[in-house]
């Protein structure tokens, strides 16, 4: 059932879910929601939808899909928009009289693994519905993957099947049951779990590529283990792995040449700021680079590429000229611009997946909260040059202690400060954004200098601009490749990756003498 927006239309996600299950040879029912909305177009979305259909390479049998009417809110589905609104029995008719039923084969036992958890119990938990055969408990298996090459063998020890939305252990499960297999050490989402003399494995349509990754290193500065208990590397690699596990989007690999270093890859800046939020509030300290793309490059013709994105954002029509401006600096091209009524216009944009990074925030800034942004990736394409992310320097402090209030007013004047009087920093740490385009080493430990003479004016109250406050996701944008972002269960820092001052210029004039010698 493809549910669709009666006000909104096909979304990116909408896109992404019918291009899978069109490959997979279904035949959806399209269902328009929210119908009860009082800016509703139902016309126009089922266009929209018939063309995505097409544009999506749908056979005739899968365009000729029917189509349902009706508010989830409400309760009612009808085939016509004006019809019967008591209930939703249209919906579970069509249901039977559309979708086919299940074919189970005859032959040994062989199911296609779909999802995938790690369990604190059972160990790794394997779902999907059993194509062939049956299984049961304590049987010897294999795993092949795509291309039919064994992964493993092992024993299944325990089969679930479910009972509404819980699992219950089964003795039996036969073809066209949906259970859950435990038993498994390396088998992974589009598997197949089979006895062991089948040497074919299932179809399956093949798990979508990382596009970005980041560097996940222990927290080596000075204030390390002072607000959180998990700092050690082998705790973190630990509790990465542990998220691969259940996670088939996320790679995890050691950083060539580092010992505590980890290089995580994933499909997005938002999975990969969860993921490190949910450390954080789990007592990790760690440090961060800056997210990278996954690159690649073009067997025939030798080209790099990078991924590209398309990205709908929902905009009032006043802030649509901003939109455009900021995104075509950040190497956008802009596909498609109409109105989606009500004062609100549809941007439509193919976007290098690099230049998004950090973005939202400053597009929730540029558009007053009012703006809705989707994305979805598309593909790889060549890579569209350079983009510039930050024009200005940082204020780098260069000793360790409190802030003093008084050093941070006589700093007001060189550019905006991260930090407040009485917090805590070392040496190599970024407190401030200098107004030029250098790094500048400052002091904020420096205080009032007192004497036993009064003079007018001389002990006033030091008035202080407000600190810019640091967000996850604004850390994580702002820094440059020789930055980390230290996170803590209590706060988010700015550092230089080279906290030494002196060793930090060694490194500098290293990188320039070598980018000198690729020139020539």
């Amino acid at each position: 059932i493809l549910l669709v927006d009666a006000s909104e239309g096909p979304m990116p996600q909408t896109k992404f879910v019918l291009a899978k299950a069109l490959k997979m040879g279904l035949k959806p029912i399209v269902a328009i929601n929210k119908i009860d909305k009082p800016d509703e177009r139902h016309e126009e979305v089922v266009n929209e939808v018939f063309d995505l259909f097409a544009a999506l390479d749908a056979d005739d049998e899968q365009l000729d899909f029917p189509i349902l009417y009706g508010s989830a809110k409400q309760g009612w589905m009808a085939t016509d928009p004006n019809g019967d609104h008591s209930d939703m029995s249209a919906l579970f008719d069509l249901v039977v009289s559309h979708v086919p039923s299940p074919v189970t084969e005859d032959g040994p036992f062989r199911m296609l693994a779909t999802t995938i958890e790690a369990n604190p119990f059972l160990g790794r938990l394997l779902t999907g519905r059993v194509r062939s055969g049956s299984v049961v408990p304590n049987q010897q298996v294999k795993s092949l993957n795509r291309e039919g090459k064994e992964i493993e063998r092992g024993r299944i020890s325990k089969v679930l099947k479910f009972s509404g939305l819980e699992r219950v252990p089964a003795e039996r499960a036969e073809a066209g049951d949906i259970v859950a297999i435990a038993g498994l050490a390396k088998t992974t989402v589009a598997d197949t779990i089979c006895a062991l003399e089948v040497e074919e494995a299932i179809e399956a349509q093949p798990i979508d590529p990382p596009t970005l990754s980041m560097a996940f290193r222990i927290n080596d500065g000075p204030l390390a283990g002072t607000e959180g208990d998990k700092v050690q590397s082998r705790v973190i690699r630990n509790r990465l792995e542990r998220e691969a596990e259940g996670n088939v989007a996320l790679q995890i690999r050691p950083m060539p040449g580092e010992a505590d270093a980890f290089e995580v890859s994933g499909r997005g800046e938002l999975q990969l700021a969860i993921l490190i939020e949910t450390m954080r509030r789990e007592g990790f300290e760690l440090t961060v680079g800056r997210p990278r793309v996954v690159m690649k490059t073009d067997e025939k013709t030798g080209q790099k590429l990078e991924p590209v994105e398309e990205v709908i954002i929902d905009v009032d029509e006043e802030y649509s000229g901003a939109v455009v401006e900021k995104l075509s600096a950040r190497r956008a091209e802009l596909l498609d611009m109409r109105s989606s009524g009500a004062g609100r216009q549809r941007l439509v944009f193919h976007a290098p997946t690099r230049g998004l990074i950090g973005y939202n925030p400053e597009l929730l800034s540029d558009t007053r909260g009012t703006a809705v942004m989707n994305r979805l990736f598309h593909a790889y394409k060549p890579w569209a040059g350079e983009i510039a992310m930050r024009h200005t320097g940082v204020l780098i402090s260069n000793s360790q202690g409190s802030a003093v209030a008084f050093a941070l007013w006589n700093l007001e004047d060189r550019g905006p400060m991260f930090i407040s009087p009485g917090e805590k920093v070392y040496e190599g740490m970024i407190v401030g954004e200098h107004s030029r385009g250098r790094d500048l080493e400052v002091n904020v430990l420096k205080g009032k200098k007192l004497t036993n003479m009064r003079a007018s004016g001389k002990d006033d109250a030091v008035q202080l601009t407000p600190p810019i406050p640091l967000t996850l996701e604004k850390a994580l944008s702002y820094i440059s490749d020789e930055e980390l972002v230290e996170i803590t269960p209590k706060s988010i820092r700015l550092r230089k990756a080279i906290l030494d001052p002196h060793a930090r210029k060694r490194a500098m004039r290293a990188r320039q003498a070598e980018a000198e010698a690729a020139a020539l």
